[in-house]
């Protein structure tokens, strides 16, 4: 005769186990919740992913909502913390029910705890961040500003609630209080800057956008020399020249500041305004035009373009004449210069057009040696860090071969710097005068 074993206790408990009517209340009572903390992620993402032509519209609007929407983004730490706590309180609130709802259809008996666990931290934690944070943050991203104007009345109300204000109250107030202990907080630096454009690039953003973005970034990294006109290639007037051949100079140069020099180019004295000189057009070759020339402002080759600039502004200057460690001219640096760090070549109706380099194919340039290595790393596209690793004390293209082959190359010579070729092209006893560059292995 068979005997029929008892099922075991555990099993006969789970199977006891059902859905009662407070469970419904609290399965109805998590969504909601849910629903709140998806509203919540999702205005964190859209406030604080705003566009400024969003943030234009809004001005251009200017209606009621509008206006709230203005004034919550006015007080950023306020509103993230508003946001924040209410999340915190609506996902423990989730928690708390969802334990009250597992003691209902899966109560804890012995033999069932992994599977217990599974679902209570596991389970539990994957639906609070798949619905109440990935999801509704994916979606405000893409639609920021019709989220925005969906929870700025809410957002309004919640901020005023207690005891969500007077939470938000202490932590606004205790961030302060930290930062001032902190000594004004946490110092980025420009490598994680680079870094953040880098990750943070768009389809959106516009090639031209994003090289602005990366000049401002790597501005305060920049030395005068790297971007100074060298002194061969600096038009200068000689002190002795007289008033008729001063004026012919500057009718051929074209510019409206000219360094003076004494002797030699290597010894700048001055800078002539040429304004300074439309009151004297009329006056014969032997006018004294010194009495018109300004004091030059000497800079270090080393000094940084973000120091230079703020002082033109301070001294109201745009030229500065760069010294060696000798004290001779270098060359000189023009505000002109600085600006073109940023927002690319600037040119006017004066200026010539010279072609410095030639594209011969997708892996093939052809530069004149005296070319900036700036001005390089620009075109090419290259790895700065590389070059600028092994270029010691040279500026140009040419220099750079001269500094890594320790003597001048003679024609068809080479030098290669990982997957680049500098080959010379022309070069005299003095300088190298053009440079081809080959990118190897170019795909």
């Amino acid at each position: 005769m068979n005997k029929t074993e008892p099922p075991s206790q555990p099993l006969d408990n789970v199977i006891e186990a059902g859905f009662s009517e407070s469970t419904f209340i609290y399965l109805a009572i998590i969504a909601f919740l849910l629903l709140i903390s998806a509203l919540m992620s999702g205005s964190e993402s859209a406030f604080f992913s705003l566009k400024p032509a969003d943030n234009d519209d809004l001005k251009k609007t200017n209606d009621k909502q509008s206006k709230l929407i203005q004034n919550l983004l006015s007080r950023p730490k306020e509103l993230l913390a508003t946001i924040l706590i209410t999340n915190n309180f609506v996902n423990v609130g989730v928690v708390i029910l969802s334990t009250f709802v597992l003691d209902d259809i899966f109560p804890a008996v012995p033999g069932m705890e992994l599977q217990r666990f599974l679902i209570e931290v596991v389970g539990i934690t994957f639906l609070i961040l798949l619905t109440g944070e990935v999801l509704p943050k994916v979606y405000a991203t893409k639609n920021a500003l019709s989220v925005v104007r969906f929870m700025a009345n809410p957002l309004t109300v919640l901020g005023k609630m207690p005891p969500i204000s007077w939470i938000k109250f202490g932590l606004v107030h205790g961030s302060f209080f930290i930062q001032r202990l902190s000594n004004g907080g946490a110092k980025i630096n420009t490598d994680e800057l680079e870094q953040a454009l880098a990750l943070t690039k768009e389809d959106s953003t516009s090639e031209e956008d994003h090289k602005i973005l990366e000049g401002i970034v790597k501005f305060g990294k920049t030395e005068a020399c790297q971007i100074m006109t060298p002194r061969i290639e600096v038009d200068a007037i000689d002190n002795t020249s007289n008033f008729k051949e001063v004026l012919d100079f500057i009718l051929e140069s074209g510019y409206s500041r000219i360094p003076i020099f004494e002797g030699s180019q290597d010894n700048v004295i001055g800078i002539l305004y040429i304004k300074d000189l439309l009151q004297s057009l009329n006056q014969d070759e032997n006018f004294d035009w010194r009495k018109e020339i300004r004091k030059p402002y000497f800079i270090p080759e080393n000094k940084r373009i973000n120091d230079l600039l703020q002082d033109f502004r301070s001294m109201k200057m745009h030229m500065a004449i760069v010294v060696d460690e000798y004290g001779g001219a270098s060359g000189i640096v023009t505000l002109e210069d600085i600006l073109e760090e940023i927002v690319g070549d600037i040119t006017d109706e004066f200026d010539e057009n010279e072609v410095v380099y030639s594209k011969i194919d997708e892996s093939t340039y052809l530069f004149e040696g005296r070319t900036s290595l700036n001005d390089f790393y620009k075109i090419v596209e290259c790895n700065e860090e590389l070059f600028e690793s092994l270029k010691g004390e040279a500026e140009t293209i040419g220099g750079l071969i001269i500094e890594q082959a320790g003597r001048i190359l003679r024609n068809n010579e080479f030098i290669t710097v990982e997957n680049y070729k500098l080959i010379v092209e022309s070069s005299d006893k003095k300088r190298i005068k053009t440079v081809k560059i080959k990118i190897l292995n170019h795909e």
